[in-house]
């Protein structure tokens, strides 16, 4: 859970107020500006409005939250700012919005004079469906749903990735190398720009004098440049700090490259790296990197939930990566960078009164008041009659006719049943990717899709090159295509490795056929 008071710009609101809100976004040079949006959809903003940031119409701070009404209902999903600061936003239908510091037409609206007032940011856009956006000093980039990436404002040193140093006064397609590309993750530094392909593929453009670009120099680049080093890496996610980049590996491994005066690259000293190189995260699986272009402060989450700090905090200078006590990534920015920004949009759940869906997770597997149990491997799981016929149709068939109190299983063991039970109360798996594969065959055996879906997207984030052979093979087994499909082509971009592995060796012989005539018109085998 997360806890908006922790920002210090929250702290007068009210427990009734801070109760309501959803998401939350705290900007400026002095994190003294944040906006926030309500469960009923409201948008409201407070702090000191520099240049308009606030969105509220005029220059005035205020203490005092004000609702935005023009935002109010649009449903934000990406939210990013500069330093002016300007702020950006897309909505769930796929526009862009834009307000604030307009000196090097950062909002996309072909002029220079601030914007007091979020206005719909048209050019080039008006047919696209924009998921994200990211903004650095003075310039933004946007992500559509297409993967195309179109960019606008201050380019100094070709941020706006157009083949010059001209300013560039409204959107523009970013295209050159990334013409025909598909885009699914950007980023922005201070003066650059970065974006993740659907390949793993990554890609710098802009200002490289501290090697941000990661292409071994540091010459600015006007369009958009691939990191070759990383050649046989596959990249998920980018994150830029002011002058630094992490990127997060599809096996949960992290790069860092660029600027390293405050150790921010977690390298262990001070040097700065023109060349990603591999962060030591103890064999701690990553699952989230995280940096902010108005800090030197780095910091990622485990896979099992710990978060790491490094860089710039509260002054020091840490070197490498540091275990703290935190919940989220976000944690680390309120409370150790300089400003205390939050580095994405935050979402903030209300912990102090139990919903109908937190009520009934507390209640899973509690003898108290259940009214069934199931014995599975000698273990008793306890759960109630009612809710698993509301929530699954096998359930409502079996106990309809059955009035036992006590039911053994013997098909499925102890540890995947239980996560299947969990699951109905609380609509979610926490399950080791190799176990969710026998939690894939009951949902394939219950015909439970969703549940089916969610042990796909658990198995894709354990996959790595142990276990991607074993994985392929339970996707195929389960006619689980999503997944197939992904677990094949992780194993042709890291072909090498899994074809040296014991699951390889073992694997059946009409799937090993099916998978090398695959590879093969998959282009793996080219010269």
């Amino acid at each position: 859970m997360l806890d908006v008071g922790k920002w210090p710009v929250f702290a007068l609101l009210p427990p009734e107020e801070l109760r309501l809100i959803r998401q939350a976004c705290v900007f400026g040079s002095a994190a003294n500006e944040a906006l926030y949006v309500t469960v009923s959809d409201e948008v409201f903003a407070l702090g000191t409005n520099c240049s308009g940031c606030l969105g509220l119409g005029d220059l005035q701070s205020t203490i005092e939250p004000r609702r935005i009404d023009v935002l109010c209902g649009k449903k934000i999903v990406s939210l990013s700012y500069g330093t002016g600061p300007h702020v950006v936003i897309a909505t769930a239908d796929g526009e862009v919005f834009a307000w604030g510091h307009n000196g090097y037409s950062q909002l996309g609206n072909g002029t220079t004079n601030h914007g007091l007032t979020p206005a719909l940011v048209s050019t080039n856009l008006l047919n696209k469906r924009v998921t994200e956006v990211a903004c650095g000093s003075h310039h933004t980039i946007a992500l559509t749903t297409d993967g195309e990436v179109y960019a606008w404002g201050y380019n100094n040193s070709g941020q706006v990735g157009s083949g010059s140093t001209a300013n560039q006064p409204t959107p523009r397609r970013v295209s050159s190398c990334l013409q025909n590309k598909v885009v699914v993750n950007i980023a922005c530094g201070q003066l650059c720009s970065m974006a993740v392909l659907d390949n793993g593929e990554i890609y710098g453009w802009g200002y490289n004098c501290n090697g941000q670009l990661g292409l071994g120099n540091n010459g600015n680049q006007q369009t958009p440049c691939r990191i070759a080093a990383l050649q046989g890496v596959s990249i998920v996610q980018v994150a830029c700090g002011y002058a630094h980049t992490l990127a997060l590996t599809d096996e949960g491994f992290v790069y860092a490259w660029g600027a390293n005066s405050y150790g921010q690259l977690g390298t262990g000293n001070k040097s700065n790296q023109a060349l990603p190189t591999l962060i030591n995260t103890d064999k701690e699986r990553m699952v989230e990197v995280a940096a902010c272009h108005t800090s030197h402060t780095s910091a990622a989450k485990t896979q099992s939930g710990q978060i790491l700090m490094w860089g710039q905090c509260r002054g020091q200078a840490v070197a490498s990566p540091h275990l703290t006590h935190f919940s989220s990534t976000d944690d680390v920015f309120a409370c150790f960078a300089t400003p205390a920004v939050t580095w994405h949009l935050l979402s903030v759940d209300a912990d102090d009164y139990l919903t109908v869906a937190q009520s009934l997770k507390k209640e899973f597997d509690s003898p108290e008041i259940s009214d069934l149990k199931f014995l599975v491997d000698g273990k008793c799981i306890h759960v109630h009659k009612a809710l698993l016929k509301i929530r699954c149709e096998h359930f409502r068939a079996l106990l309809n006719e059955t009035d036992e109190d006590a039911i053994e299983i013997h098909q499925f063991s102890y540890l995947v049943y239980r996560a299947f039970l969990e699951y109905l109360y609380t609509d979610t798996i926490n399950l080791p990717p190799e176990d969710a594969i026998g939690l894939l065959d009951l949902a394939t055996y219950y015909q439970e899709t969703r549940l089916k879906r969610l042990c796909q997207e658990t198995i894709k984030r354990g996959i790595s090159e142990e276990n991607a052979i074993t994985l392929l093979s339970a996707a195929v087994k389960y006619e689980a295509r999503d997944l197939e499909e992904f677990c094949f082509k992780f194993c042709v971009n890291h072909l090498t490795a899994v074809t040296q592995t014991q699951a390889f060796a073992d694997m059946d012989h009409d799937l090993l056929k099916n998978f090398i005539s695959k590879a093969s018109r998959y282009g793996a085998f080219k010269n």
